[in-house]
């Protein structure tokens, strides 16, 4: 590990949260990679771990210490991508279920980035690093749909900042398990880390603002087609505020129950908006439903 000191001299920076703080001084990496950590412990105040809303004062001694980058090679791999936008800045692909949006443990190839950097070649954005490049946003590996990706880092910004202020039009479909008694509703529940099993999230009191807008698209007999319109982008967060109201999405193998013949949650991000990051230009992205999507579609409809 190496340790990275810093001494609070300037009475500029008092009264700061400890992770703002470090990601303002130390750019290099990003405020959620501090908040982990502090969570972990890498950060000591004065000899102390502290949390993330620490608030800094003069003459605190914090002590950082960062994990070496480890080196790996990810390669571009030719592997088909249906492309449902592209200009010089993003492009808008339509991921398909099962594919992993970027390389981690287990998953270092077959990837949508190895077939982004085999499309792309040179041209993605290097804000999120190596094995991320390009990413600004993700979708679930049994997700479909939509998945906007910055050529460059001016364009990652940009999007980026879109996001942050809620201003990119996310809609997504998906079948749930259950009837509503109401034809829409809007789920505010905070969203964070499961107490009881940390690889999962859930609706906890301190966890982050999440809020998801839903329409009953139609009901068949124990099962919905429903509409989500994303108003934050919480990790899991349709899959966690369905379930949250008893309405698991189909199949959702990790927030309700496998389904046999299905690979996970039935869920597609159709939609994506978005401003344009060099003409400000809105542009709008539709990714028709899969083919297993409508079959069960008509598959409910012929039973109800």
């Amino acid at each position: 590990m190496d340790e990275i000191t810093i001494i609070i001299e300037e009475p500029t920076d008092e009264d700061i949260r400890i992770d703002k703080f470090l990601a303002a001084n130390l750019p290099d990496k990003s405020r959620s990679y501090y908040q982990k950590a502090i969570d972990n412990g890498f950060v000591l105040v004065n000899g102390k771990q502290v949390k993330s809303k620490y608030q800094t004062k003069l003459g605190d001694e914090i002590v950082i210490s960062i994990e070496p980058v480890k080196e790996i090679d990810i390669l571009p791999e030719d592997i088909p991508i249906e492309i449902l936008y592209e200009d010089s800045d993003v492009i808008v692909v339509n991921k398909p279920k099962g594919m992993v949006v970027h390389p981690a443990p287990g998953h270092y190839s077959g990837t949508l980035v190895n077939a982004l950097m085999y499309h792309c070649k040179d041209s993605l954005s290097g804000i999120n690093g190596e094995i991320r490049p390009g990413i600004v946003h993700r979708i679930d590996m049994n997700t479909t749909g939509s998945l906007l990706v910055c050529k460059n880092d001016k364009s990652h910004n940009d999007i980026a900042a879109q996001i942050k202020i809620h201003s990119v039009n996310r809609i997504y479909k998906g079948i749930v398990v259950g009837n509503f008694k109401e034809e829409e509703g809007t789920i505010y529940a905070p969203i964070g880390r499961n107490p009881k099993d940390r690889k999962k999230m859930a609706v906890v009191s301190d966890g982050r603002e999440a809020i998801t807008h839903f329409t009953v698209l139609e009901q068949f007999k124990g099962f919905s087609y429903v509409q989500f319109k994303l108003e934050t982008g919480r990790t899991h967060q349709i899959r966690v505020h369905m379930a949250h109201i008893g309405h698991p999405l189909l199949g959702d193998d990790v927030y309700g129950k496998p389904v046999k013949g299905l690979d996970g949650q039935t869920l597609h991000a159709q939609t994506l908006g978005f401003k344009q990051p060099s003409t400000g230009e809105y542009v709008e992205v539709n990714a028709p439903l899969p083919a297993y999507f409508e079959s069960l579609l008509e598959k409910y409809r012929k039973m109800s």
